[in-house]
């Protein structure tokens, strides 16, 4: 089984204000680092296998901290990129909302794709594809995966059994970690947008002695 922690990223100046998409270079504000900072502390008790990211500068600063504690690289990954909102990008949440589309996006995102931009559906297959990528390359691991508010709130839509259609009525804030089991009998959600401890997930302390052991055996090679 191969635990996800699933962490959206950190505040940015425009969070919430404009629909930025896939634009280059929107780092996070000093709100921002500071969750990113927090965040690795979150994770103390816990021993990650890896770390992945959207490869947007936002989501990679979200998890540097975290790499760096835990001496492991940020592996950025197109798979774990934020939608493609094509014509809409950059246009503010409020001029967008006015359109006639804003009602598809809200009550039918399935049949809906940005003007010029990606479906709902096709970021939620190629979601699912690389979340499934890299449990398979992590089998017994633990992985952060750093990326984005829809995307992750999709991803826990499907892998709770829900329609797509029903995937914003999950919650994902800035800097939250959502947890999911993946295994041989199927996703299992254990945490959803959480922004407190993680102890619950430490390894009992046998896995976490071999765990250690592992790691000196890394560092002496």
């Amino acid at each position: 089984m191969t635990t996800l922690f699933l962490i959206r990223h950190g505040l940015t100046a425009v969070t919430g204000k404009t629909l930025y998409g896939r634009t280059p270079g929107v780092p996070l504000d000093e709100r921002g680092r500071a969750q990113a900072e927090m965040l690795a502390e979150r994770f103390d008790p816990i021993r990650l296998s890896a770390v992945y990211s959207s490869p947007l500068d936002r989501c990679a600063e979200t998890v540097a901290p975290l790499a760096t504690a835990q001496r492991l690289d940020v592996e950025m990954r197109e798979g774990l990129i934020e939608m493609d909102v094509g014509t809409w990008t950059n246009r503010s949440l409020a001029q967008v909302r006015r359109t006639r589309l804003w009602k598809d996006v809200i009550h039918r995102p399935s049949q809906f794709r940005f003007p010029d931009g990606e479906s709902f559906a096709d970021a939620l297959v190629r979601t699912l594809n690389e979340f499934h990528a890299i449990a398979a390359r992590h089998p017994r691991g633990r992985v952060a995966i750093a990326s984005h508010g829809d995307v992750i709130r999709m991803a826990i839509a499907h892998f709770s059994g829900a329609h797509l259609d029903l995937f914003q009525r999950t919650v994902v804030d800035p800097a939250s970690v959502s947890v999911v089991h993946l295994g041989e009998r199927g996703p299992r959600v254990a945490l959803v947008n959480d922004t407190g401890s993680l102890e619950r997930f430490a390894a009992p302390p046998r896995q976490k002695r071999n765990q250690q052991r592992n790691q000196q055996r890394n560092l002496r090679g």
